[in-house]
């Protein structure tokens, strides 16, 4: 069931590891912060507000949404209106694909070739390998399998219902960072956001290895169903605040994109998965993504990052991760004439 990670990494794994830090160059600084203070609830905004609340209360529950993008660039939504049902039937029919034996899923042709991953090709260092697996499905791959109906039709139910509430969360944001609310439904159509179905494995070294290492998400934003396990950790204040799960709950982060496109008022923050030496998790995200075509133009007189399309983006963030071991990101995109 469980990828090869033992005998593809066993020179990572079980050599002496010293130095590492310079075997890598520019360590990213969320590399070096090592230091975790407490288990934390990240900020718990009720949506349901935005549909029955009076004038007020929807206005304080966009003002809420604003202002934990900007302060956390992490929130967590409840009475969202995806049934519990949908998110449970979700994370069983995750289990059940991730069962199958190793050769059956590394081959599957139920999704375009790549979208099955495990690990980090790239590792170099243990710092840098993901002990994770994942299906990285583009929402046109959704199909009706006939092995998988109840795969397909349960993700396509749970996309419908991250893509409803995506593009109500961003047009709130898009408004208060005064910018047109239109471009979300324009430039991210259903072909073109992603889901993600993620499972950690046990971890022997779960104090040296990532389940997923350091970074931020390539997109807008991002909504996230997870288990109670626990592991999510992200850097607020200079420090690594590990996030206490909600079961009622769906975590929302905000993307490299959305920081671009709002000149910085909301924040695209680092975050990590921690490995578990005993108990797998899993998760399920939904990436809200604009064609490849689609230019990110960066608000404001004083626009912090340049103008570019989501297809440069991606490739540099390829180009990154396969020479340096980890993804720069925003700083390579920076408006040099301000």
């Amino acid at each position: 069931m469980d990828p090869p990670f033992n005998e593809i990494y066993k020179n990572l794994l079980f050599k002496q590891i010293t130095n590492t830090e310079n075997n890598v160059p520019q360590i990213p600084f969320s590399f070096s912060v090592t230091a975790v203070v407490e288990e934390v609830e990240l900020p718990v905004i009720d949506v349901s507000r935005l549909i029955g609340g009076a004038g007020k209360e929807r206005e304080k529950c966009k003002e809420e949404i604003a202002r934990a993008s900007r302060e956390w660039g992490f929130f967590q939504v409840i009475n969202h209106g995806i049934s519990m049902d949908v998110l449970e039937k979700m994370r069983q029919e995750q289990i059940r694909v991730f069962r199958e034996p190793f050769d059956k899923k590394s081959k599957s042709e139920r999704f375009s070739a790549g979208s099955y991953r495990w690990g980090t090709p790239s590792a170099t260092c243990l710092r840098q390998l993901s002990w994770s697996e994942a299906f990285h499905v583009p929402m046109t791959d959704i199909s009706d399998d006939k092995d998988f109906t109840t795969l397909s039709s349960t993700m396509e139910k749970f996309a419908s219902e991250s893509e409803a509430l995506a593009y109500t969360l961003a047009e709130i944001l898009a408004e208060k960072s005064g910018r047109k609310s239109n471009f979300f439904k324009e430039k991210c159509v259903r072909n073109t956001c992603y889901l993600r179905m993620n499972r950690y494995p046990p971890c022997p070294k779960p104090s040296e290895v990532y389940g997923l290492m350091p970074h931020t998400d390539s997109d807008f934003l991002t909504i996230l169903y997870q288990d109670q396990v626990g592991g999510l950790q992200l850097i607020k204040d200079n420090k690594w605040i590990a996030v206490k799960p909600n079961p009622h709950a769906l975590i929302i982060n905000i993307g490299d994109l959305f920081q671009a496109w709002s000149n910085g008022m909301y924040k695209s923050v680092e975050h990590r998965v921690m490995t578990n030496p005993m108990v797998e998790r899993f998760s399920t995200a939904y990436f809200l993504c604009p064609s490849y075509d689609a230019i990110i133009e960066c608000s404001g007189d004083c626009p912090a990052y340049r103008n570019f399309s989501f297809r440069e983006f991606r490739q540099q963030v390829q180009e990154d991760v396969k020479k340096l071991g980890y993804k720069v990101g925003l700083p390579r995109f920076t408006n040099h004439l301000y």
